[in-house]
């Protein structure tokens, strides 16, 4: 079966997205499939080297050819930009292979267009990686629908798709109240090489640090709110709290306010340079005692059922 999975590796330059992509890929293609990775959001990307949102595609470019051609994989990707030029595989050819493939795969946020090509693909899925942020902007867009066209515009995005999946297993159940209106969601969760997490201890021993990798507060879903800093202050005082004699130390590689949380005993390195790259982020993981951390607060206050991609990656380290 060919197979193209769209996944956000140059809008997203770091290393824990990365992966959440590449292991589709991989497991896909280790299972006999054909795979190929777009990436067509109508967005500009983010680019580490200026620290900005940027027009130039470059950095996004050389990082996606970079992470996937260390899996020959570095002639399989289209990345289209946000005036419409295409990369890497170009337009006619991409057109030609969206047309004898037969399941898409949009992993949240992937691809916003619906361009023809795509829609001659037999079978699209979206899988949403965020559950309950995605419930509840479509809950809230089908109460504003009607002359809102961006609201009826997001509520049609969804409706294209032939099948939804979400990292949420109580997403539509009666353990989770968000309403999901005409909207099936199916379960699943991040697939995982363990083959390529898995450690070993005489090789990669750990650190003293409990660690993980966050951000403060996600630029999406702005409207909404529920970020990891509603939970963490449940935890905030806990360094304070813990006996010397314990030797519990802790690490938060994070995209937020440093200073506040190395006031409060937790020290900070940068997020971003723990996850550069794909390897970065792998040997930060699989170098650390384990993990700590909290989800973010509508996940909980929802009890969605979500499960963390990273924490996955912790454990299939050998880390708990």
């Amino acid at each position: 079966m060919r197979i193209v999975l769209a996944g956000i590796i140059g809008r997203y330059p770091w290393g824990g997205v990365t992966w959440c992509s590449l292991m589709y890929l991989l497991g896909l293609r280790s299972l006999g499939h054909e795979v190929f990775y777009l990436e067509d959001t109508l967005e500009c990307n983010y680019d580490p080297e200026i620290d900005e949102i940027a027009t130039d595609p470059g950095y996004a470019l050389r990082y996606i050819d970079n992470s996937l051609s260390t899996f020959d994989l570095g002639d399989r990707w289209c990345y289209v930009d946000y005036t419409g030029v295409h990369h890497g595989i170009e337009e006619g050819k991409w057109m030609e292979i969206c047309q004898s493939t037969d399941l898409f795969l949009v992993l949240s946020g992937g691809c916003w267009a619906w361009r023809d090509h795509y829609l001659t693909i037999p079978v699209k899925a979206f899988i949403d990686s965020d559950p309950g942020f995605t419930q509840l902007a479509l809950h809230k867009a089908q109460q504003e629908a009607g002359a809102d066209e961006e609201k009826n515009w997001y509520l049609d995005y969804f409706k294209t798709y032939d099948r939804l999946f979400t990292f949420g297993k109580n997403i539509g159940t009666p353990e989770c109240e968000i309403p999901t209106g005409p909207f099936e969601w199916l379960p699943t969760y991040q697939p995982i090489s363990v083959d390529l997490w898995a450690t070993q201890s005489e090789r990669t021993p750990p650190r003293k640090p409990w660690t993980t990798v966050m951000t403060w507060q996600i630029e999406s879903f702005t409207d909404i709110g529920g970020n990891k800093n509603e939970e963490f202050a449940k935890v905030l005082g806990l360094p304070r709290r813990l006996e010397k004699d314990l030797d519990v130390d802790f690490e938060l590689a994070v995209n937020g306010p440093k200073t506040f949380l190395s006031e409060n005993g937790w020290p900070c390195t940068n997020a971003f340079e723990v996850s550069r790259d794909p390897w970065r982020y792998r040997d930060y993981i699989q170098t650390s005692r384990g993990e700590f951390s909290v989800a973010k607060h509508t996940y909980v206050k929802w009890n969605t059922g979500w499960f963390s991609d990273r924490t996955a990656c912790y454990l299939a380290s050998g880390r708990p």
